[in-house]
């Protein structure tokens, strides 16, 4: 069998961390919250609105959508000059496509950072058979709807997928949901991932490459 193929987009499939917290860092500084990066990490992967309000409210401002909407502003500024694509990404998603893998992405940031990441990164949204944005869903990460929300919209059950995440929340998400899981270590150190149990644990998001040939004999 082929199990169908869930990304996380920030981490995963580009490196597009450093640009938000850039952005909210920026965005916080305009309604007089002097936030440290150190601030945002206990949100990383729960969505901009807990990415932005969580350290807004922490330094003890209520949070209001329209600084999500400045933040969002300063980060399509910025990101066509500052978003890290991962090397081999983009090859690798379409190899699998052309493997028969039906691919999809589930993240919880919002359909305008989603889609000008894929625009930077020249990825075509033709290639997935589903893509679940953060709005779409009432319950974030840690909750399992994102993840179960992509397998319905790709007909698939969620027993039969993978999800490639880089959170814990996006982990805790992905095991929820009942699928398996990848864990890529580019926003936390292996140590901390296993914490949440993933299946396997990957350096590069390309890796995941090597465990589909072990499990689903791709060659």
């Amino acid at each position: 069998m082929k199990y169908s193929l869930i990304f996380d987009m920030d981490g995963v499939l580009v490196d597009s961390e450093p640009v938000i917290l850039e952005a909210s860092i920026r965005g916080l500084s305009e309604y007089g919250v002097k936030a440290s990066p150190e601030d945002f990490l206990p949100f990383v992967g729960a969505g901009e609105d807990r990415f932005i309000g969580g350290v807004a409210e922490k330094h003890g401002l209520t949070y209001k959508p329209e600084m999500k909407k400045r933040v969002y502003e300063i980060y399509l500024e910025i990101v066509d000059s500052k978003l890290k694509i991962y090397e081999g990404v983009t090859q690798m998603l379409y190899k699998l496509k052309d493997k028969g893998y039906k691919l999809a992405i589930a993240s919880s940031a919002d359909k305008v950072k989603v889609d000008a990441n894929l625009k930077v990164a020249g990825i075509s949204k033709d290639i997935f058979s589903a893509i679940v944005y953060g709005e779409i869903v009432v319950n974030k990460k840690p909750n399992p709807e994102i993840f179960l929300t992509a397998a319905k919209l790709m007909e698939v059950n969620p027993s039969d997928c993978i999800v490639v995440e880089d959170a814990l929340n996006g982990i805790k998400a992905a095991k929820s949901a009942g699928m398996k899981c990848i864990a890529v270590t580019s926003s936390f150190p292996e140590e901390v991932l296993r914490r949440e149990n993933p299946d396997f644990i990957v350096s590069n998001t390309v890796d995941i490459y090597t465990i589909l040939k072990k499990i689903d004999n791709i060659y």
